[in-house]
């Protein structure tokens, strides 16, 4: 059968118009291109650029390490501990975010309403849920979000700090908040521990990192580690005997300080109640600060010893001054009495500070001419701050000279009107101890900067005579009639073996609601040892033992304690002499 081709030229046709309509159709989508291209590169480069940057451009903080606190012999008082941060990329976990934020509040303890719009947060790929959680636990907890059907979480490095001795020397090293230091020597000195976050940029493409990408590092600077003068040892039993003392005493509180009398660094500032820095939230905030630094009080007849050596420094006295001492001395418009109760009785200038005599010490005190006790405690370093790092030191109150009467001096000369520090009164009963030389005291091993721009530190330490050679060592042979167990007011105090200088203190409390004594004392225990060749001060002062204790009963044992466990841990030998034997009375 004879097949019928189509016409020649319809064959032709069609392939022809099909070819012409390509060519319309690649026209069009090249001047698309053409356009989007002008577009971009043209009229507004720039903008587009960066939105395409941002579209696949992560930015991650590559936190810095926290420097360590440590004590003098390198121990961590803080330090940083392996932590991590959880993230979330929130393309991710937009869909599911009202349930992932109840699951992440529950487990991480995050603000759920904050924690929500993280998740939700548009365009982005990179959020902060938790910061600095033990390496275990936020490990844990996006495994267990992934097993639950979430995505969208992950961990980085965020070292956490963390205070190995809890509450040892809390009140001075204090603690941090989430994202910044909120107390002690972690905020002071801040700028030095901290050190600057690094950070990470680099292209991610379908919520991966795009391997050949940009990527740009930098690297953090880890913060400088902080060295104290703190002997973290000595620290932790100072802190237990204090406790134990407190307690037993049915006090408020109490703090100790422990000097090296030679170069005024500070071996324990103890406080009690304290609290632990890796939970400071369970302690009441009066706990949180430290009291030796903070409270302001009178040292009552601890600060005799810088009354009498200032007498003795101008020549006006000797320890063997002969001193009729009434049952009472009428001042002006009030009596001046003894903690005691007596007749008249005679005693030597040792005798008054053996006995604690406030009627002997004004008797003795009315050699002085106008504005010379003024000048000498200023130069013990009362009135003034310590200035060793620690904030909120209080200054304390010393009565500008030119307010002075001769009934504020009388009260003045026993250890009323006037208001020190525990630190600032540690310092200068020390002065005694080496020599008449007051040497400032200090907390830092070296030099530090503070966040007010103070240098601190042994390095920083000054030196500038008080009282003479002479005058310091007579103070001293009285002191020790203190502890003498025949003649004097504190044999708590006195430690086998060795020749101990000391001084008790018993001080009107104020009450800072009226102003004014709210009868209730402070009791405290100052002194040194070996009293002859001086190598630690400790000062124990407790608040409102309600045991009808004194200085002598309450702050004299503990004073022992601590003191003998300082001796044997710097293994200082007695040194062999005979104490002093002055005589009392008359």
């Amino acid at each position: 059968m004879r097949q019928t081709r189509p016409p020649r030229g319809s064959r032709r046709g069609s392939p022809q118009l099909r070819l012409r309509m390509g060519f319309v159709v690649i026209a069009m989508v090249l001047s698309v291109f053409g356009a989007r291209l002008v577009q971009l590169q043209g009229l507004d480069p720039n903008s587009y650029a960066a939105m395409a940057a941002a579209e696949g451009v992560q930015n991650v903080v590559l936190p810095a390490e926290r420097g360590d606190i440590l004590d003098r012999n390198g121990k961590p008082l803080a330090g940083s501990v392996d932590g991590l941060m959880v993230v979330a990329d929130p393309q991710m976990t937009a869909e599911k975010a009202p349930e992932l934020a109840r699951f992440l509040y529950h487990r991480l303890d995050v603000d759920y309403v904050d924690t929500l719009r993280k998740l939700r947060e548009p365009g982005s790929r990179f959020e902060y849920i938790a910061r600095r959680v033990p390496a275990t636990k936020a490990t844990e907890v996006v495994e267990a979000a992934d097993a639950a059907g979430f995505e969208g979480l992950d961990t980085r490095r965020d070292p956490l700090r963390d205070y190995p001795v809890g509450d040892v020397a809390a009140n001075l090293v204090g603690f941090m908040g989430t994202d910044e230091p909120l107390a002690g020597l972690e905020r002071t000195f801040d700028h030095q521990l901290a050190g600057t976050d690094g950070s990470a940029r680099y292209e991610v493409g379908g919520g991966n990192r795009i391997p050949l990408g940009e990527s740009t590092v930098t690297k953090a600077v880890d913060g400088q580690d902080l060295r104290t003068t703190i002997d973290l040892d000595l620290q932790w039993y100072a802190q237990r005997v204090l406790g134990q003392t407190v307690e037993s005493a049915r006090a408020d509180s109490g703090f100790a300080v422990v000097m090296d009398s030679r170069t005024g660094e500070l071996l324990a500032v103890a406080d009690y109640p304290t609290f632990d820095a890796n939970d400071p939230t369970g302690s009441p905030k009066e706990d949180l600060g430290s009291r030796a630094m903070q409270d302001v009080y009178e040292p009552g007849s601890v600060e005799k010893v810088l009354t009498v050596s200032s007498l003795m420094d101008l020549g006006l006295v000797t320890p063997r001054t002969k001193i009729v001492v009434p049952p009472q001395l009428q001042r002006e418009d009030r009596p001046i009495n003894d903690w005691f109760t007596h007749g008249t009785i005679h005693l030597t200038l040792a005798g008054v500070i053996a006995k604690s005599s406030n009627i002997g010490t004004v008797l003795a005190a009315d050699k002085f001419e106008q504005g010379q006790l003024y000048d000498y405690l200023s130069a013990f370093g009362l009135g003034q701050p310590t200035d060793i790092g620690v904030r909120g030191e209080s200054q304390g109150l010393l009565p500008d000279g030119s307010a002075w009467t001769h009934q504020m001096q009388d009260r003045i000369a026993f250890g009323q009107s006037v208001a020190v520090n525990g630190v600032q009164m540690a310092a200068a009963v020390n002065t005694i101890a080496n020599g008449g030389v007051r040497i400032s005291p200090s907390l830092i091993e070296g030099e530090a900067t503070t966040d007010t721009g103070d240098v601190v530190g042994t390095d920083t330490t000054t030196k500038r005579r008080v009282v003479s050679a002479a005058a310091a060592r007579d103070t001293m042979r009285m002191m020790e009639r203190v502890v003498d167990p025949e003649v004097g007011v504190a044999p708590g105090a006195a430690i086998p073996g060795y020749r101990v200088a000391g001084k008790t203190g018993t001080a009107q409390a104020t009450s800072e609601e009226c102003g004014c004594y709210d009868g209730t004392f402070d009791v405290s225990f100052a002194g040194f040892a070996p009293a002859d060749d001086p190598r630690f001060t400790v000062y124990v002062v407790v608040k409102n033992p309600r045991n009808g204790g004194g200085g002598g009963s309450v702050g004299g044992p503990a004073f022992a304690k601590i003191m003998s466990y300082t001796l044997q841990r710097y293994a200082v030998p007695p040194t062999g002499t005979r104490p002093s034997r002055l005589p009392v009375e008359w």
